[in-house]
């Protein structure tokens, strides 16, 4: 009579002989699902949207040809708990990479970042066309951002919504992520709060007045868009400075333009300069302009910050990128002529009469 051990032999060697084989299977599949989709690779920029889940992603990479099986992909994310851990983002795969690599991408880094060079000098309007040329930002998008009250507030801006973050958005070259709704909150914002941190260089004790830093702030914007030499933004900021102690006109042609706006097509005008109606034009309108004109460096905040004591009350424009400072109308009538001599009389301008 044969044992029952006997009988069972052969079926437990017909069960183990089926594991060892969904084993290997499995190995097999691991090792197919879990590799490299293609090799050699390709890059592909894929876009994860926010609330976007991790199965619709794991879909999304299998179409593209990013990893081999969506359902492989979702057990390795099970496996590692990142099931709720993808970020929203724009994200550089390559199908040469392992369904791991793939995965740790998605869920450890911020995504592709955008270089935006945002140089000194510029008015909003400029600025929001280089984060829109990125996608960081629709035109619009960023413009009212910029008018958002809210923001200015969070960020001690002393501007109201209608004078908007002109010359408080700091010029500064910017690594940020493409926005997905264009509401230009996250560029206005960056920029806002780089202007804080670049402020305590010059206040470390804290902001001054609101009054005070927007004064500051504004004659910055027009020390930064009258010269190119940083040895003289200190003393253009005397300049102007002792032209409002003593009542004198502004008479600085930056300002007028600026009011002009973006349909300004660079052919300043004696009407121009005669038009009362623009609030910016110094020529018109004694005092400083009621707003910032552009985003001033931190070198152009320092020179308004402390400008240099002396008794200059004009400068023109030598050619060559510096100015010819006079301390009376006769010295400056003098320098006007000399330039004059040795430039286009019909292109040549004097900045200040």
């Amino acid at each position: 009579m044969d044992r029952p051990q006997s009988r069972l032999r052969p079926l437990l060697w017909a069960l183990a002989g089926f594991v060892l084989t969904v084993a290997a299977a499995l190995a097999v599949a691991l090792v197919l699902y879990l590799g490299p989709a293609e090799a050699p690779g390709r890059e592909v920029v894929v876009l994860i949207r926010p609330g976007l889940t991790l199965p619709a992603i794991a879909a999304d990479l299998e179409r593209q040809g990013l990893v081999r099986s969506a359902h492989a992909f979702l057990f390795l994310a099970r496996l590692h708990k990142s099931l709720g851990s993808a970020r929203a983002g724009e994200f550089l795969l390559n199908s040469g990479w392992t369904p791991q690599e793939i995965l740790r991408v998605l869920t450890t880094t911020g995504g592709l970042q955008h270089r935006v060079q945002v140089r000194e000098g510029l008015p909003w309007w400029a600025v929001a066309k280089l984060f829109e040329a990125e996608g960081l930002a629709s035109g619009e998008g960023f413009a009212q951002a910029a008018r958002n009250a809210t923001l200015l507030d969070k960020y001690s801006i002393p501007a109201t919504a209608a004078q908007g973050a002109e010359g408080f958005l700091f010029p500064q070259t910017y690594q940020l992520p493409r926005s997905f709704d264009d509401s230009g909150a996250v560029a206005v914002e960056t920029m806002l709060r780089e202007f804080g941190r670049q402020a305590k260089k010059l206040w470390p004790q804290g902001l001054p007045p609101a009054d005070e830093l927007r004064r500051i702030v504004i004659l910055a914007s027009l020390v930064e868009r009258e010269t190119g030499a940083p040895s003289e933004r200190a003393r253009i900021a005397g300049v102007f400075v002792n032209r409002l102690k003593v009542g004198m006109r502004l008479q600085c042609d930056p300002t007028t333009i600026y009011g002009l706006g973006e349909s300004f097509d660079g052919d300043l005008k004696r009407s121009h300069l005669e038009d009362p109606a623009n609030p910016y034009n110094t020529y018109a309108h004694a005092g400083l302009p009621p707003g910032p004109i552009c985003s001033p460096g931190l070198e152009s905040l320092r020179a308004a910050q402390t400008p240099e004591q002396n008794e200059y009350l004009f400068f023109v424009a030598k050619g060559d990128g510096t100015h010819e400072f006079s301390r009376t109308l006769a010295e400056h009538n003098q320098a006007v002529t000399r330039f004059q001599r040795q430039r286009n009389k019909a292109t040549y301008r004097s900045t200040l009469r």
